[in-house]
């Protein structure tokens, strides 16, 4: 039964309406603010067949102003929310002026979640310092560290040190996802998930449902091993629908049944 409350940029025209009524729908709390100043992003891709050909993205990715900053901070404030994950996509509202400031305003008994995006855009997850649980993938876990040689597990062990990160779950594609943990609930402070899709339609969107999924699980749980697994089952649901598609709690647990069910993760009960 989880409440949740999105809180985001938009400007005064069309899409912000689209975006307001999806939500409503989905019953998604929306903390909105405008900015005049910027087209509200709309990406969109140009897919013949299987591939896609062209991305065509109408954004400005100008840092936010000293007053939207000081707007966001209020709302972080005041927020009841037990998790607080910031989802970095570098378009103008995480930036050198703003991630300490937003940072510093978490209340202190919230969980802190973080997720950097490194495409068109360059985010750098080890600014978000401190955070209960980061989920970058490999590569923006090498961007970060200038590091295009070391092997996961180094990887890892150095990101978790810069970053001061709790926990890490290192997302590899296809090779499933790579944790670290400074908890002493494992026996180890490394283990790896392979990845639990079966056949893979569209990768978009998977990253988002892993960041969703673990931190409700973790949250709940207080379990990184729950959390990347559970994470790591909402990630293979999505890889598995052609577009980014809201991952339900029933396609989850639709996705443990098929696994009880399958030879090859034979559960003894």
């Amino acid at each position: 039964g989880a409440s949740v409350v999105f809180s985001t940029i938009l400007c005064n025209d069309s899409l912000k309406n689209f975006v307001k009524s999806v939500l409503q729908k989905i019953k998604i709390k929306l903390n909105l603010i405008l900015d005049e100043t910027r087209p509200t992003t709309n990406k969109n891709v140009i897919i013949s067949g299987q591939y896609r050909l062209l991305k065509i993205d109408k954004v400005d990715n100008r840092g936010i102003s000293d007053e939207i900053i000081f707007k966001l901070k209020k709302l972080l404030e005041n927020t009841k929310s037990d998790a607080v994950i910031f989802s970095d996509f570098r378009h103008g509202i995480f930036h050198q002026r703003s991630i300490k400031k937003l940072v510093g305003s978490i209340p202190k008994k919230a969980f802190k979640c973080a997720d950097s995006q490194v495409a068109s855009r360059w985010g750098n997850i080890t600014e978000f310092e401190n955070f209960d649980l980061i989920t970058p993938n490999e590569r923006e876990c090498r961007f970060a560290l200038a590091d295009q040689d070391s092997t996961v597990g180094k990887l890892s062990s150095v990101l978790v040190k810069k970053a001061k990160c709790k926990n890490l779950i290192l997302k590899l594609g296809n090779k499933g996802v790579f944790c670290t943990t400074k908890s002493k609930d494992t026996k180890s402070p490394y283990f790896s998930i392979d990845s639990f899709a079966n056949k893979v339609v569209d990768t978009v969107g998977a990253g988002d449902a892993l960041l969703a999924y673990s931190t409700l699980s973790f949250v709940v749980t207080n379990s990184i091993v729950v959390a990347s697994i559970i994470g790591s089952l909402a990630a293979a649901c999505e890889c598995e629908v052609d577009g980014n598609i809201p991952i339900t709690v029933k396609n989850v647990i639709s996705k443990i049944n098929e696994l009880e069910n399958s030879s090859e993760y034979k559960v003894d009960k």
